[in-house]
Parts: C-alpha cells; sequence; structure tokens
C-alpha cells in the first residue's frame, strides 16, 4: 500500500449474483403484495406477480423487435411505474438497458443512442417521443421507439400496451429458463455518466455490481415490507435506480413521483423511507426559517434548541433537564409540524449525489429527522459508504459497506475497492485503465479523509479544488455548505482558479429577502432591482461575510457577485442530479468574475448579476 496515507475495510462475504435472480426470488416471496402503487388518473398497484407478467412479455416483445441478449435498449422517461416494468423486462431478456435523462436535449440523446449502439428505445410521452425522433433522425439506422402513454403513439411509434401484446403468447416457465442464464459478470445496464465537465460516458455496471451493493445496502438500512417510499430522483441515476431495487427486493411498495411534487407527495403518500439529494433539505430548510414575525422568532429559537440537543445526541452525552423541557416546548410548537410537512412517519432519509451542509443535518436530527449521508459514483454502482441508524456522524458519509475497502492516497484522492466498481467505461479501454489499477483500486476523483474508526469525510471533488495564484488550495464545496446554511442563501459557488484570492457568487433566498424587503421598505418586485438596492446589498454583505469569518485567509472568498437567475436543470448550470456544472457557470458569468479582480474593484464589493 505505497502512497497511501489511510486505510479501512469492512470485510464481507458479498455474494455473488444477478438482478435476476433477485428478481424472481422476491416475486416468489412477496408474490401477491403490492410492488408499485400508480398515483392519479391512472391509479392502481402492481403485485409482484403482476411485475413478472408484464416483464415476461416485455422480454418476449424485445425478442421479437430483434433486441436479444447483449444488445442494447435505451429508456427516455421521467419516473413512472413502466420505466421499472421495462427496466426489468430488459433485465430478463438480457439485454443491456440505457437509461436517458428526461431532462436531457435531442443532441445528447442522439449521443447517447449512436455510442450505446441502442436499437430500440421507451420514452414516456409525446414530448419525450417527438425529442426522440429528433435524436434518431440524426443517426443513419433504424431505431423502434415504443411510448408508454398510449395516446402518444403515433406516426410509427409503438404503444406500450401494443409492444407488451406481443409476447402475451410467451411462456411463463421458458421466460424463467432464459432469464436465468444471466451471469454476475454480465453488463446489466450502461448509465451515462450526468457531464458536469467533458463528454458523458457509458458505465458498465454488471449485474453482480448492482446486485452485491444491493446487498450491501440490505444488511446496514433495515428496510422491510412495512416500509413505503416514494421514488422521485431520476431513475437514470444509478442512486434511485439501485434504492428501488432495494425496496422491490425488501417489499416495500414503491410510487414514482416528480421532484417538483415531491413537498406534496409526502403529505399524502406518508413514506417511511425516502432517499433524496441535499437540494431537497436544503429547500426545506430554507423554507423553515424563512418565517417573519414572531413566528420566524419562534422558529430561530426552536432551531437553536434543536441544535444544542442534536450535539448532544451526537456526542452521546444526557440531554441536561432545562434543555430536555426547552425541546419539549419546540417540539411541540415546531418539531412536529415540519415532522407532519414529511408524512408523519418518516423513520429516516437518505441523503447522496453530493455534499450535505452538516449544520443542515444537525437542524434535521434537532428536529426529530435522521438524514443517513452516503457516498458512491455511477463508476461504484453505486454506495461505497453510508452512515446507519446504529453507526452515524454527522460530516462524514459514514463506514464503508460490507466487502469494500477504501484507502486514501498521498494527494489525498479517496479509492475504492470491492464488488460494486464498475466493469469500465464503454468502448474507453484507455479511459477505464486510467480510474481502475491492476489491483482493482478505482480512483473517484474526490478528496477525503478516513478517521481511525472508518468514518469518511468528503473535501471536494479533486478537479474542483480551487489553486489561487499563490498556490493554495481551496475546497469549494465546504464554504458553499456554510453559506447555504444561512437563511438569505440559497445557492452559492465559489470561483477563483488562478487568481490572487477566491471570490463566490450568490443566489439569495428570495422568500426570505422579500420578506426583509417589506418590512425595509425596499421594492422586491423585480429580482435584479432589488439586488441593485445599496440596503440589500449591505444585508447580504453582513449575512454572507459572517458565516466565512472562521475560515483561513486563503479560503476566505474576498468578493461576492450577486446572481437574480437561480442555477437550474433547465437553464444548464445543473446536471439531472443537481450538481452545479462549474464549467457553465463560470462561462455564464465571466465578466462579473473578470470584475471582482479588476485594478478599480473595491475589496467587499457586491457586483450584481
Amino acid at each position: 500500500m505505497t502512497d497511501t496515507i489511510d486505510y479501512y475495510a469492512n470485510p464481507a462475504d458479498v455474494p455473488q449474483g444477478t438482478l435476476v435472480e433477485l428478481f424472481f426470488r422476491t416475486v416468489d416471496q412477496f408474490a401477491d403484495k403490492a410492488a408499485y402503487n400508480v398515483t392519479g388518473r391512472n391509479a392502481r398497484t402492481y403485485t409482484y406477480t403482476q411485475v413478472a407478467d408484464v416483464a415476461r412479455r416485455g422480454a418476449a416483445a424485445l425478442g421479437q423487435a430483434g433486441v436479444g441478449r447483449g444488445d442494447r435498449a435505451a429508456i427516455l422517461s421521467e419516473n413512472r411505474a413502466e420505466w421499472a416494468l421495462a427496466d426489468w423486462s430488459c433485465l430478463c431478456a438480457g439485454v443491456v438497458d440505457v437509461p436517458i435523462y428526461s431532462t436531457l436535449p435531442a443532441a445528447q440523446v442522439a449521443y447517447i443512442i449512436e455510442d450505446s449502439g441502442a436499437s430500440l428505445i421507451f420514452v414516456s410521452d409525446a414530448e419525450q417521443l417527438e425529442k426522440a425522433r429528433e435524436a434518431v433522425a440524426r443517426l443513419d439506422r433504424e431505431v423502434e421507439i415504443v411510448v408508454f402513454e398510449a395516446l402518444a403513439a403515433t406516426d410509427g411509434a409503438v404503444s406500450w400496451d401494443d409492444f407488451l401484446a406481443r409476447g402475451d403468447d410467451a411462456d411463463a416457465g421458458d421466460f424463467e429458463a432464459r432469464a436465468r442464464r444471466a451471469a454476475p459478470e454480465d453488463v446489466a445496464t450502461m448509465i451515462y455518466t450526468s457531464g458536469t465537465t467533458g463528454t458523458p460516458k457509458g458505465v458498465m455496471l454488471t449485474h453482480n455490481n448492482v446486485a452485491s451493493n444491493v446487498w450491501a445496502s440490505e444488511q446496514l438500512l433495515g428496510v422491510g415490507p412495512d416500509d413505503v417510499s416514494l421514488s422521485f430522483l431520476p431513475l437514470s441515476h444509478v442512486l434511485q435506480r439501485m434504492v428501488d431495487y432495494l425496496f422491490f427486493a425488501r417489499g416495500c411498495m414503491v410510487t414514482h413521483g416528480a421532484i417538483e411534487t415531491v413537498a406534496a407527495d409526502m403529505k399524502t403518500l406518508r413514506p417511511t423511507v425516502l432517499v433524496s439529494v441535499p437540494r431537497l433539505y436544503e429547500k426545506v430548510y430554507q423554507k423553515v426559517l424563512d418565517a417573519g414575525g414572531v413566528k420566524g422568532k419562534l422558529v430561530s429559537w426552536a432551531a437553536g434548541v434543536g441544535r444544542r440537543v442534536a450535539l448532544c445526541r451526537e456526542a452521546g452525552r444526557k440531554i441536561p433537564f432545562l434543555l430536555k423541557l426547552r425541546y419539549g416546548i419546540a417540539d411541540r410548537l415546531v418539531f412536529t409540524k415540519l415532522r407532519a410537512a414529511v408524512g408523519g412517519r418518516l423513520r429516516f432519509f437518505v441523503s447522496g449525489g453530493a455534499a450535505l451542509a452538516p449544520e443542515i443535518n444537525r437542524f434535521f436530527l434537532g428536529a426529530g429527522i435522521t438524514i443517513l449521508e452516503g457516498y458512491g459514483l455511477s463508476e461504484t454502482s453505486p454506495v461505497t459508504n453510508v452512515n446507519t441508524p446504529e453507526h452515524f456522524r454527522i460530516g462524514t458519509v459514514g463506514r464503508p459497506v460490507p466487502g469494500t475497502e477504501i484507502r486514501i492516497a498521498a494527494d489525498g484522492e479517496i479509492l475504492i475497492r470491492g464488488p460494486q466498481v464498475m466493469k469500465g467505461y464503454y468502448g474507453l479501454e484507455e479511459m477505464t485503465r486510467e480510474v481502475i489499477a491492476d489491483d482493482g483500486w478505482f480512483s473517484t476523483g474526490d478528496i477525503g479523509e478516513l478517521s481511525s474508526d472508518g468514518f469518511l469525510k468528503i473535501t471536494d471533488r479533486k478537479k474542483d479544488l480551487i489553486k489561487t495564484s499563490g498556490g493554495k488550495y481551496v475546497a469549494p464545496q465546504a464554504i458553499e455548505n456554510l453559506l447555504k446554511k444561512n437563511a438569505f442563501v440559497d445557492q452559492a459557488v465559489v470561483v477563483g482558479e488562478g487568481r490572487k484570492f477566491c471570490a463566490v457568487l450568490v443566489v439569495p433566498a428570495f422568500e426570505r429577502l422579500e420578506g426583509w424587503a417589506e418590512g425595509a421598505g425596499v421594492d422586491a418586485s423585480v429580482a435584479q432591482a432589488l439586488l441593485a438596492d445599496e440596503k440589500c446589498q449591505a444585508l447580504l454583505e453582513e449575512e454572507i461575510f459572517s458565516e466565512l469569518r472562521d475560515l483561513a485567509r486563503f479560503e476566505k472568498p474576498k468578493k461576492v457577485g450577486l446572481v437574480a437567475e437561480p442555477f437550474t436543470v433547465e437553464n444548464g448550470a445543473l446536471t439531472p442530479t443537481q450538481k452545479v456544472k462549474r464549467p457553465v457557470v463560470t462561462k455564464r458569468y465571466a465578466e462579473l468574475i473578470d470584475a471582482f479582480y479588476s485594478a478599480e474593484s473595491v475589496e467587499r464589493t457586491m457586483f450584481v448579476a
């Protein structure tokens, strides 16, 4: 273990297996139990037996379409039951499915179809059908299109129901025998990276990669048949997909939703376990702190009490009597309402995909809501680490899951070895060799620290580290998370690569800011005008720099740029998994960033975009 500064392993005899074995074992175990719940106009449930029947017909239909074992089929759809059913059909047919984010434009859809060699694509509705047609028109070959919504199936596209009808006569026994030909080392899916930088790469994940990750997660999270969950992160991302396999394997009913409706869906469906990215928790946190007047003071007081209780719980200390008394009042007046807003029976959240600010996690813990932060990548199927209800440490992503080894290289990079590490990048052997060593160690590209008892702390992305002109390295995520816990800050991006100091672009929390503006007599009707107001700038300057006061001098941003337009997936500043595309943001605001460093610039001057 040369060039290694820390090492920790969670040894386990991880069974080798396939997702097909998981599928049939679970169908036999939970036959008549509801696996998927569909809400809305076409409300229904799919039992495990019904899922198997759809997979039987879907696998046969794929064969009749000339898409056989080892071939590729794409899925371009929002989360819905048919997404999962098409996935099981592909897995049981031995077809490698290629999920595509529904938010991607036609040009990127065409790239993925062409690069993967997909010969059939499932789409959700008329909007995605139009995009798929535009994408296929860019290719020099035919690609069959199957549409989940029957009324959208026009001009040669096949409806999902008609597609399944092609396999009505398929024999159930023959279907299972054929499906079980899948081997652990066979590629199950190719997931194209969301591409915060560069061209997306096809991550080849085998049956055993994903099945082993499901098994490891089963050992730690204690999900069971009495649990109910909501699947709203994109199924095109491996996190939600693996978690949905976990829920399926444990008899936990899943309802598919969208991030835009998750707040309402939680109240209606009342989930017991939920997986999300930090953006959801940040939004809930901001919403709670946005309260003004007497209510705002009460919320602020309760949050302070909850934080002190959370610190006691973290340290394993007994909560002092007076603090316990105050907490009972805070809980009754504030925290019970917050728990009711997430359904009232949540056992825990799981957070992944990006770093969660410790103070936000601590706020939820103080409110009686546990967020188990974890870590992983598309290339690791995805989970390598996760906190658990029994082993929980805020500010870390937990210990490695069973069967996983972790090393910290001399330059701070996190290295992973285990059964979940991908087979490689499709068609990119040299790039695969760059990240997977001959002895199986995968280079994550993330920087981290490992405690003696195995808890991993993520510092930043290696490629995101900012090197100032003075030669100092700055980790932007930690600074951004510091700022996001402030009630007036919604989003933050630190900049400063090759410059003499760091600066930060901030999207304010406009609901909170508008409340302040009303009391201060400032016009808040136009966001740009509000940010141009001197009193508003003075307030935000004070709020932002107060959060930065404890940073080292070389880390501390010296300028702040206020940005009126939020960073979103739609405007290209975020990936579909809510990660900031730093190159996009820095290019878009290049003029503003240059102004930070001009000779005429006065320190701490606020620039407005």
